[in-house]
């Protein structure tokens, strides 16, 4: 089981950042989400404004479970926002790169007119395992040890995979083990940015369950609406709504406990043959909920 802040931790300063991609988050590879996190919380180290607004990142390599480098560059700094930009090398190579958007609180105009899923509490629910104890398989990746998942459609996790192809949403609670929440706003920021990375192709395989494809992740964008340290539980709310000529734009939202959007964005994918120097993907966890 990996640690979220332990395993995204960054050492150095002057912009220059030493991180270890670990097994613990392997998906493919390591999991972007993952990656993600490392390098908005590198940007971090360098904000003078403590407070994330946007993340967009583009993954151009997968990494080893090895050692990052990361240049941090203040692109802008203002009284009230900031751009950071951040590269994430590993032996000489680019895996990754991004701006980080940092704002100020003030007063402003106030409205919120979002509206949660109608689900049920995750307290109320529960885990694969309690539901399904007699099932031997372990997760799919060391990845999903991390997260506790609560289910929200029962019949459909206790189909047998291959299942039939439903409607490309994804909507399940989720939990970071063995720590929920984190005092840090860019360790706990991350929380929302994993997920927004990593749900989009568990939503998107939905509607293709026996593809010959897989779809790597090009990019994810997150907008941070408020914070969320308050909720060990996050709510993961995404959705596929076209997938065409190789190219699969999903979008998705993390809500709290308390029906507060925290967050929202999502993320391109490039549909690549399974096996074309890729390890296959194996199915998403058996937690979905269209």
């Amino acid at each position: 089981m990996g640690d979220f802040e332990i395993d995204t931790r960054v050492e150095g300063a002057n912009g220059r950042y030493t991180a270890t991609l670990s097994e613990d988050w392997r998906v493919w590879g390591p999991n972007g989400g993952y990656v993600a996190a490392i390098a908005l919380r590198a940007a971090g180290m360098e904000a003078q404004i403590k407070r994330p607004a946007s993340f967009s990142g583009h993954y151009l390599r997968v990494g080893t479970f090895d050692s990052v480098d990361l240049e941090v560059t203040p692109i802008h700094s203002g009284r009230r926002a900031e751009s950071i930009h951040v590269v994430m090398r590993q032996a000489d190579r680019t895996l990754f790169q991004a701006i980080l958007r940092t704002a100020a609180e003030g007063p402003g105009l106030e409205h919120d007119v979002s509206q949660m899923p109608d689900v049920p509490h995750p307290e109320t629910l529960k885990t694969y395992p309690e539901l399904f104890p007699d099932t031997d398989e372990g997760p799919p990746y060391p990845f999903w040890n991390n997260v506790e998942s609560k289910i929200i459609d029962v019949d459909r996790a206790a189909e047998d995979w291959p299942r039939k192809p439903y409607p490309p949403k994804w909507l399940e609670w989720y939990r970071f083990i063995p720590t929920a929440t984190f005092d840090d706003p860019f360790v706990d920021a991350g929380r929302c940015l994993l997920l927004m990375d990593t749900m989009a192709w568990p939503a998107t395989s939905q509607a293709h369950p026996a593809s010959d494809f897989q779809a790597p992740n090009l990019d994810v964008s997150c907008w941070f609406h408020q914070p969320g340290h308050d909720s060990p539980f996050l709510l993961a709310d995404y959705e596929s709504l076209i997938a065409k000529d190789a190219l699969v734009g999903a979008t998705g939202r993390v809500w709290s406990q308390g029906g507060r959007l925290l967050a929202s964005g999502g993320a391109q994918l490039l549909c690549v043959p399974i096996g074309a120097g890729v390890p296959p993907p194996a199915p998403p966890p058996p937690s979905a909920n269209a």
